[in-house]
């Protein structure tokens, strides 16, 4: 493995674009016409600083992740890059994110996008190995997204931004669980605590995932309510929120692995076709 390989691994590609395709959908929700050249902006900014993010992350849980399979080949647990150079590029991604977001937008923008690294990467980070409250935790850095776009568009924060943000927020513990569920074993070798309390994949951890995952149901027909899109969208986000209910319901009658990692895929899918359907149904 290349060093330049490296340095773009440490951004965690994948997670870092979903993110910042969130927040270009709060972007585009917000009410005002958009700019696409904006919209790729918004995302760069959000990529930029969720990178930053995810290298914090890493540098704090580099000796962790040798422990696990999942992780053991990642650059700083391999020494291919020293921790030095994973601070050397962190600090420049988040300059560079932060930075273009306050020129291009506001400065609300990227205070916003500063708390959320903050959160994620000194806050939820360590906890992960003292409490299952991490996720709680995390979950508002992993909420935050659609918010900070609708903020660059209109620079405040309203209650249809809260209402995005409480959308993702509750996915984010049906997410975090399922895969916590399906990666228990590896967790467990680093000391992570991300299952609820007592913290084993069982009826009780089964129910808390439904019960979240029922909650976002009500939760998903708030965009309607509060006028940021329509109808077709709020059926579209019942019908998927009812289909993943019923994989939960499968999780609550088996407890097994080839159940939660139905639903971990299933959560992959449901945020962005939700979030693709309130930008279609807007338009």
């Amino acid at each position: 493995m290349n060093k330049a390989r490296a340095y773009f691994q440490l951004l965690k590609f994948r997670l870092s674009l979903t993110v910042a395709f969130s927040s270009a959908i709060g972007y585009m929700l917000a009410p005002r016409d958009f700019e696409w050249t904006k919209v790729l902006l918004v995302m760069l900014g959000g990529l930029l600083v969720t990178g930053s993010a995810n290298i914090i992350n890493q540098i704090h849980e580099r000796e962790l992740d040798k422990l696990m399979n999942r992780t053991a080949k990642r650059p700083l647990p391999l020494g291919i890059l020293s921790t030095n150079e994973a601070w050397i590029f962190c600090v420049l991604l988040g300059l560079a994110g932060l930075s273009l977001l306050a020129t291009v937008f506001n400065p609300l923008t990227a205070a916003l996008s500063l708390l959320s690294l903050i959160l994620y990467g000194f806050i939820y980070t360590p906890l992960k190995t003292i409490s299952p409250v991490c996720v709680a935790v995390g979950a508002i850095p992993g909420g935050l997204p659609p918010l900070i776009g609708w903020v660059a568009a209109t620079n405040h924060v309203d209650l249809q931004a809260w209402v995005l943000f409480g959308i993702q927020f509750m996915w984010q513990f049906p997410h975090f669980w399922a895969i916590a569920w399906v990666a228990d074993e590896d967790y467990k070798r680093a000391g992570f605590k991300m299952l609820p309390s007592p913290g084993n994949r069982d009826m009780s951890t089964a129910f808390q995932i439904m019960t979240y995952t029922l909650l976002l149901i009500p939760l998903s027909l708030l965009p309607l309510e509060f006028g940021i899109s329509g109808r077709v969208s709020a059926l579209v986000a019942v019908v998927c929120g009812v289909l993943f209910l019923m994989l939960t319901l499968q999780l609550m009658r088996t407890q097994s692995r080839k159940a939660a990692l139905s639903i971990m895929f299933a959560s992959f899918l449901y945020l962005p076709i939700v979030q693709i359907a309130l930008v279609l149904d807007k338009i």
